[in-house]
């Protein structure tokens, strides 16, 4: 008989254990993510100990309160942390006696209120919440790096509140080459929500005339774009070429005042005279040199012409 019962109990056990187990309402699941101070649109899941009709998921406003239910008045948490919201809450339900001695517990289920956009010379814009210890590289890292256009230099845009109590955007710039390249750390940006991230396509001179590849070619570093680099990039000069080039550029950006600038070339190929920088927008034209051109045709058709009565065929057009 014993054994009987002793059988009979395990599979009570076995069975109780298969039946599956009830989960908790939905609202107050949180996702605890990492705690950060609460912003607007932020939803966090409370949960009073003993009160299940008070554990539930609620939305920050605009103006940062929640509104709990028994509580006649909306409980402020706006950039309060997880911790500081349980003590607010507690005292809010003590002090309008809907509980004598609460246990409040908040986990943050989504964020809302920390946004960090990386937008455009990148492989894939993104937005993102900010969680834990972000830097300006993990946000690159979401965007999935940069664009083959890429300009020199990070944009990372910030609130900023001053001594006066204004708030105004506070914009760093960040070299690539410094933050990628060279490895600064404090080139590496701590990250706290609200930054926007911009890469700016990197400027392009126009190259045309008498080169063998005309184009237009990024200007990756203002002071490293010359007339000789851009010459090698477009493959060096085609035969004929004049002895001066000139650069057309606008005076204050793209609505300005066009210049000519002209420019010894010959001489800067030959050493004679020092290589000329370019600036984002320039145009370098290379025009072709008709008096060499044309001296080159004559002796094309005097070669032509010699040999033809060397072969004893001399042919006559009138």
């Amino acid at each position: 008989m014993m054994v009987i019962v002793a059988v009979v109990f395990a599979l009570c056990t076995m069975l109780a254990a298969a039946q599956p187990q009830s989960a908790p309402p939905a609202e107050t699941v949180g996702a605890n993510l990492p705690a950060l101070p609460v912003g607007p649109e932020d939803l966090i899941a409370v949960s009073v100990y003993g009160s299940p009709e008070m554990s539930r998921s609620l939305r920050v406003s605009e103006d940062g309160r929640i509104r709990m239910p028994m509580l006649n008045e909306p409980i402020k948490v706006l950039g309060l942390m997880p911790s500081a919201i349980e003590a607010v809450i507690a005292q809010a339900l003590v002090s309008e006696q809907v509980l004598v001695d609460p246990a409040v517990t908040v986990t943050i289920g989504e964020y809302r209120s920390h946004p960090i956009s990386v937008a455009g010379s990148v492989r894939k814009p993104v937005t993102f919440q900010a969680y834990g210890n972000v830097t300006v590289l993990d946000a690159l890292a979401r965007a999935e790096g940069l664009a083959p256009d890429a300009g020199p230099e990070i944009l990372v845009s910030r609130l900023h509140k001053g001594d006066d109590g204004r708030v105004r955007t506070l914009v760093q710039r960040i070299p690539v080459r410094g933050l990628i390249d060279a490895a600064d750390p404090e080139l590496n940006l701590k990250l706290e929500g609200g930054e926007e991230i911009r890469v700016p396509e990197a400027g392009k001179v126009f190259v045309l005339g008498n080169v063998k590849k005309p184009g237009a070619f990024p200007v990756d570093d203002a002071n490293d774009t010359t007339v000789l680099k851009m010459l090698a990039l477009s493959e060096g000069l085609m035969s004929f070429s004049s002895k001066v080039a000139y650069i057309y550029r606008r005076e204050g950006g793209l609505g300005g005042k066009k210049n000519e600038i002209e420019i010894p070339l010959q001489k800067i190929v030959h050493r004679k005279a020092p290589d000329v920088t370019l600036q984002a927008n320039d145009i370098l034209y290379i025009p072709d040199d008709s008096g060499k051109r044309a001296t080159a045709t004559v002796l094309e058709r005097i070669a032509g012409f010699g040999s033809s009565t060397a072969s004893g065929v001399l042919i006559y057009k009138h």
